[in-house]
């Protein structure tokens, strides 16, 4: 069915399968549910692409441009939807953009579940669902408020994260996975009195991923280490990736009956790391979802972590023959839900390779981007997804407008100048855009910092200071510009890609 219609004062062609009449909503209008094509009329406009999960690419991009994507195919297994990837159309998850030459923006969101999917050229944008069919939010004007009209509409259509953050230690980017007892102990003490709300400790207390329990090098085990957090007046956090598991894991050795599987019966490598492909669980199976419970049960209330860093969770969305039929999305919602009710409602659940739609109203925060690594760019890489802080800021700027639905993530922020590549000028960067985020980490230990580094670090997590947003990459902050479109756009003859 093809009709026209009007939005602040531009007329769109819309063609869709579904059932029903368009209809106006707060800010825009609300389509039917299926596939659905506009005829936009912007021509050679900019597009704005949303990735899958935290660590896919986000930015605007010229129609007549290359696409933003990830050329490695190793690589966007783990940090895409490799399923829906197409070299050469421009495309995106759940949400998508078009500004046209007077700068107003033309968007379609999607409202639901089912692995959303769009694509534009200089004639149309387009959407459809992987499975099922669900409504789309359209609406034109500019930027902030068509964004911020989305917003709205997910949070009454699939819910918002309820708790916040604060300041948060994280020990991943000073000791990667070489954490000990013995060191965060001594970490802990030195953290005490620091304005921090959170102790994080990341990757490297495992027997191994998919096996969740202490390894030698925590003889006291995890209980005893959360206690000491909790004993010098901070809240105890943990990394843990609950949806996979490593081949030789007693997991998957043990219980393969749990790991997904593919059309030929095979377990479906959901991504790489640690040297390996990692397997995903079948995250709708009732044994699968018995062992989230267990697992949480004891993270939460046996040990008594009220934290939870959840990493690689875009695993449970990844494709697969699933016994019961159900959703790539659903599953993954499903299995989120699992660890929220098990956990209880005010524990802190962050995702990383999270996916936007299915985690509202379930997890409290997001990962906005690749891990941040304390240099600003890989001269040997040009992957967006790639761990360096420039791609972190990118990526985080471009995912800004979904913080009224759940908290952005843009990662640590340095203060030390031990093993940090970092300018002042990227590094404030990195500060800024994490008061902009309202979601500061720092993964320093205070015994790395000179006198003068801990005192700028202690000032800046004492502040409070107010954000305005004065243009895409532009901001405010207590009266004190910041411009970020160097990092996003660098000036020409620059040796780094345009983002």
């Amino acid at each position: 069915m093809t009709l026209l219609f009007e939005l602040a004062g531009h007329t769109i062609a819309l063609d869709h399968e579904g059932a029903g009449e368009p209809r106006p909503a707060d800010g825009g209008m609300i389509l039917p549910a299926g596939r659905v094509a506009l005829l936009h009329g912007l021509g050679d406009g900019l597009f704005y692409r949303h990735g899958q999960n935290s660590w896919s690419p986000c930015g605007w991009r010229r129609l007549s441009g290359q696409p933003l994507r990830i050329a490695d195919p190793v690589r966007r297994v783990t940090a895409d939807d490799d399923a829906w990837d197409d070299p050469c159309s421009h495309h995106s998850s759940a949400v998508a953009a078009i500004q046209g030459e007077n700068g107003n923006v033309l968007l379609l969101g999607a409202l639901g579940l089912g692995v959303p999917r769009l694509t534009a050229d200089r004639d149309t944008l387009s959407g459809w669902y992987e499975s099922g069919a669900a409504p789309w939010f359209v609406a034109y004007g500019p930027e902030d408020a068509v964004f911020g009209a989305y917003t709205r509409h997910l949070a009454a259509h699939l819910g918002q994260g309820r708790n916040r953050a604060g300041n948060v230690w994280c020990s991943w980017y000073a000791y990667y996975e070489d954490i000990t007892e013995q060191q965060l102990n001594k970490d802990i003490d030195a953290l005490q009195g620091l304005p921090f709300d959170v102790v994080q400790v990341d990757d490297g207390w495992e027997e191994r991923v998919g096996d969740w329990q202490p390894n030698q090098k925590f003889p006291s085990g995890m209980r005893a280490l959360a206690e000491r957090i909790t004993d010098a007046g901070m809240t105890p956090g943990l990394w843990v990736a609950p949806f996979i598991a490593l081949p030789d894991s007693r997991l998957a050795l043990e219980r393969p009956e749990l790991l997904l599987r593919d059309q030929h019966g095979a377990p479906v490598v959901a991504g790489y790391n640690w040297g390996t492909g990692y397997y995903a669980l079948d995250v709708t199976l009732p044994a699968t979802q018995a062992h989230l419970v267990e697992l949480t049960q004891r993270l939460v209330h046996d040990w008594g972590f009220r934290y939870l860093k959840l990493d690689f969770v875009n695993a449970a969305a990844a494709p697969g023959v699933r016994a019961d039929g159900t959703g790539r999305e659903e599953a993954y919602r499903e299995a989120l839900a699992v660890i929220r009710r098990t956990a209880g409602d005010d524990v802190y659940l962050l995702g990383s390779g999270a996916m936007l739609l299915p985690s509202l109203g379930i997890l409290d925060g997001l990962r906005s981007g690749p891990d941040v690594a304390p240099m600003w760019q890989n001269y040997a890489s040009d992957d967006p997804s790639d761990a360096m802080a420039r791609n972190a800021v990118i990526n985080t700027l471009h995912r800004l407008w979904h913080a009224p639905v759940a908290e952005v993530d843009p990662d640590v922020v340095y203060f030390r100048s031990r093993l940090n590549l970092l300018t002042e000028q990227q590094q404030s960067w990195l500060r800024d855009l994490a008061v902009i985020c309202g979601f500061r980490a720092v993964s320093d230990p205070p015994s790395w910092l000179h006198p003068g580094e801990l005192q700028a670090m202690t000032e800046y997590l004492s502040g409070s200071p107010e954000t305005e947003r004065i243009g895409r990459y532009r901001y405010r902050i207590d009266g004190r510009d910041t411009d970020f479109t160097p990092a996003v756009e660098p000036p020409a003859g620059s040796a780094y890609p345009i983002g």
